[in-house]
Order: structure tokens, then sequence, then C-alpha cells
């Protein structure tokens, strides 16, 4: 009923009787699966072990607990015979699953569980079952992190509970995040910045001149949540996953810090010698692996220092008791203006220093941890590329039928052929989708079970964030968040972008 509700206010309700209907314990469970997501993340599973179907039960006998653990005793398996025993497991729960059940937990397993209930829509529903307002499920939500803790402290013990809710010092939150904006005039505009120019500004009621905002550095680097205790330091990924053992450098780093007790938000970030930033895997893979290049740390925002809960101050005075609390080699490059041409100048530096942009902050905002809205807007520069699509692969789950991953190639010159550069089926609306399958179809070459080869004829504009380093693809080099754009029937595939274009992005 969910899936097929579109009109906003209904899909609320829908969710807020299921969730009136779960039990318990069982809340939490339910609010992972109707928002599309496994409690335990990955558990093993791909399209290969659902390959073929099974045959469905008669009855509806399954309980939300009953497939909790059922994905929970998959996930754990491991060692010799894993794939086997993994699979008889699979196929002992979908074979306890009616069809309509079966069809859920497929595009429960494969991601592709399109229901329209987004965070921001189950946070309401959570408040529509429960009977509170739904500002009280947000702060909750910031401050635990996990809506599925949060919905079952209101269903069983209503606004109260979620008063009980607070910042703790060695529990992440939710770092904010940034909306974006095609450029600094737009970012300006967004969070009402950018009106007083130099020499003019008037003073706001909180003492920051009326019209300022800030621009910072945004680093291609690693999202951190530092928090410390007593000299001890704890690490948080932005998926609130804990890398501290990994990272001695980083903590022997903050432990120095004259702070008792601190949560800090920032960055971490693998730099070469000169200053400039190394490629992003170089940084990925120092926070995955102990030991290799060290990480420089960049922050930015406090959330809590020596006692004191931050989150509901200004941007302007987390921003002073960051500076009272860390040196200054430890905070990200930021200027202060109400100046459009400034903020432009101190964007393009960012660039030439080799950083992905920079993010716009007004100065008033509070830290609205898990939420992305105008309080902070990212600015980068937007890299676009006209490929050629080498062939396409079925789609799964909503997209059953229509062909959907892309496989993108970049022309080679040298030898009149075309370099593959990665896969992707962002950015596709249904009426793209059913464009592209009757024009790719046209194409075919030749296939496979999954995968259609196609002619390559048909140019596509993609946009995408930059170049990495993979050894997947022959020309050594992948887009990063590829996105499509639109198709190009003005251009020929002799008009693509090269692999020399390519390369020459690259950050070596």
């Amino acid at each position: 009923m969910v899936a097929t509700t579109s009109a906003r206010l209904a899909k609320i309700e829908a969710l807020a009787a299921a969730l009136r209907a779960a039990g318990p314990l069982e809340v939490p469970i339910a609010v992972a699966y109707l928002s599309g997501e496994l409690p335990q993340r990955q558990i093993g599973v791909g399209w290969a072990a659902l390959r073929g179907g099974f045959p469905p039960a008669d009855t509806p006998a399954l309980t939300l607990s009953d497939v909790d653990s059922g994905f929970a005793a998959i996930g754990a398996v491991s060692g010799k015979g894993s794939t086997a025993a993994r699979k008889a497991l699979v196929s002992e729960l979908f074979g306890r699953a009616t069809a309509d059940e079966q069809q859920f937990l497929y595009g429960l397993l494969s991601g592709e569980l399109r229901q329209g209930a987004l965070e921001g829509v189950m946070t309401e529903a959570v408040a529509r079952a429960a009977a509170v307002p739904v500002a009280q499920v947000r702060r909750a939500m910031m401050l635990r992190g996990a809506l599925g803790a949060v919905a079952a402290a209101a269903l069983a013990g209503g606004a109260d509970a979620l008063a009980a809710f607070g910042l703790e010092v060695g529990r992440p939150v939710r770092p904010m995040l940034a909306a974006s904006a095609a450029d600094i005039t737009g970012a300006l505009a967004k969070i009402g910045g950018g009106a007083a120019e130099e020499g003019g500004a008037s003073r706001s009621a909180e003492g920051t001149p009326a019209g300022e905002c800030a621009v910072e550095w945004k680093l291609d680097g690693i999202r951190i949540q530092a928090h410390l205790d007593q000299g001890s330091v704890r690490l948080f990924t932005r998926t609130l996953d804990e890398i501290t053992g990994r990272l001695p450098e980083v903590v022997a780093t903050l432990a120095k810090l004259p702070v008792r007790a601190a949560v800090l938000d920032g960055e971490l970030i693998a730099l070469r010698a000169d200053g400039r930033p190394l490629p992003f895997q170089d940084t990925a893979a120092r926070t995955a692996t102990q030991g290799g290049v060290p990480l420089s740390v960049f922050l930015f925002d406090a959330l809590h220092l020596d006692g004191a809960d931050l989150i509901d101050l200004p941007a302007w005075r987390r921003h002073a008791e960051l500076t009272w609390a860390v040196p200054s080699e430890l905070i990200t490059p930021r200027l202060v203006t109400g100046s459009a041409q400034e903020a432009t100048a101190f964007f393009a530096d960012a660039i030439a220093r080799g950083h992905e942009g920079v993010v716009v902050k007004a100065l008033d905002a509070p830290y609205a941890a898990g939420r992305r809205g105008t309080g902070w807007i990212k600015v980068k520069p937007r890299h676009t590329l006209d490929l050629v699509v080498l062939a396409v692969e079925w789609g799964h789950g909503r997209r059953r039928g229509w062909l959907s991953n892309l496989h993108l190639g970049a022309r080679d010159p040298e030898t009149g052929g075309f370099v593959m550069l990665g896969k992707t089926f962002k950015g596709l609306t249904d009426e793209l989708l059913t464009w592209q399958t009757e024009r790719l179809l046209g194409l075919e070459d030749h296939r496979d079970a999954y995968t259609v080869y196609v002619r390559p004829e048909l140019v596509v504009e993609i946009a995408f964030d930059g170049v990495q380093r993979s050894p997947r693809y022959p020309g050594g080099l992948a887009l990063r968040f590829a996105r499509v754009l639109r198709y190009r029937d003005d251009k020929s595939a002799a008009e693509a972008d090269t692999i020399e274009v390519i390369r020459a992005l690259s950050p070596e």
C-alpha cells in the first residue's frame, strides 16, 4: 500500500498504521524495512543467490522478527562452504514468504525498494503513530542517530521518552549535511547572505554583520566526528561507524587538545608534502586499514565542549568556541564575508589548491544533525563529459523489464575504440528508462543473461564529481558519482570526449 500511495499525507498515514501494528520489539525493524534498509546493512546476498526464484508460501506466516533473525543468521555465515550454507538459509527464508512478501524481500536485498518512504516522510509517520510533535521526533533523531530506536521510544513512552534523548559524549550523532548550489551567487541567495558588500554592513541582533556568511574549504576527505573524554578519543564516520583503532596519528593529535570533553566535527584527508590533496582513494584506504599515509585533521564545528552542548547555538558562536579549543592549524580555512566577489575569489583559490570547492554557511544556523537544509550550501564545479554507451544491464526490482545500468566509454583516438570508465543508473527517470530501453535494443550487438552489448553509437552527457584510479577498468580510471544529464542525439560517437580528456582530470 505504501508503494502505491503517491499522496504524501496518505503515505504518512499508511506508514503510521504499519508502525502502530508492529510489536514493541519490532518497531525498529519496521522502520528500517519500510525505509528500504537492512539493520544488518550487508548480509552477503546478491542477485546470484536470488536467481531463479523460490516457490512462495500460500499463506502469510512470517513476522518481522522472523525475517530479521533470518537475515542475521545469513549474514553470520562465513568460512568454508559458506556460499552453499548461505544459499540454503536464503531458500528457507524465502520459502516461508508469500509471493508479495518475496517481492518485498527482493527489493529490500537489492536496494531497489522504492516506496517514497524517505527519512523525512518516515519521521512524520513516527510522529503520527505516536501522536507527538514531529519536531520532538526530529530532535531525538538528531541526538540518537537511529530513527528505529527513536520510533520505539516514541510509541512506548510518547513525548517524555523523546525528551530523555540528549547528546552524549561517546555516542555519535548524525552529521549536519549541506544542500547544493551551482555557484556562489546561488548559495548566497539560498542562505540570505551576500546582501551586504564591503564597508556597509549593519549588525544583526546576534552581534554578527547582517548579510554575512562563512565560506569554508570543501575537502575531498572522510567526514569525521571526534568524541574526546578525559584524554580518550573516539572517531566516528558520517555513517556512525567507529574507526578509532585505524587512526593512531589522528587520535594522538586530538588527545593533545586542551579540553576535558568535546564533540568535534571535521574532515580527515591525505595531503602531499606541498599541501595539495592526494587522490581520494588514498584517504579512503587509510581509514579502512591501519598504517599507510598519515591523515591531516581539519575541524570546522563544535557540538559539545566541557559539559556544554552547543548544537542549539548559532554557527558563529559554535565556531568561536571551536577556535578557543583548537589550534588554528587544525581548523578548516574559512572566510567570513558579505561580498559575493570575495566569496567567489575564495572558492577559486580552494579549487586552485586542489580541493572540491567550498561550503557556504549561514552564521545564525544551529547544528541540524542529520538534515540537509539551507544552513550549509556546498558549491563545486560541475564536470560533464559526452560519453558513449557500450552496453547496458537489465534493471532489478522496480526497474525490472527496463535496460538500466549504462556502461560508459570514452573515445580512444589511438585505437579507434572506446575505453570503459564505469557504470551508472543515476539520473534516469521512468520516461528516460523507457526511451533508452527501446533505443538501445535497436543498437543491440549481442547479449548475455544480464547485459545487452550495443553498437557504440549513442552519446550521453554525464555529470560527475571527479576521476579516480580504478583497477577494474582497462584505462585504470573511473568516474566518481557519475549520473545521466541527457542524451545527445545531436552528437555522433566520433564527437565524444577522449580518454586523454579524462586523464587530464585525474589527480595523478
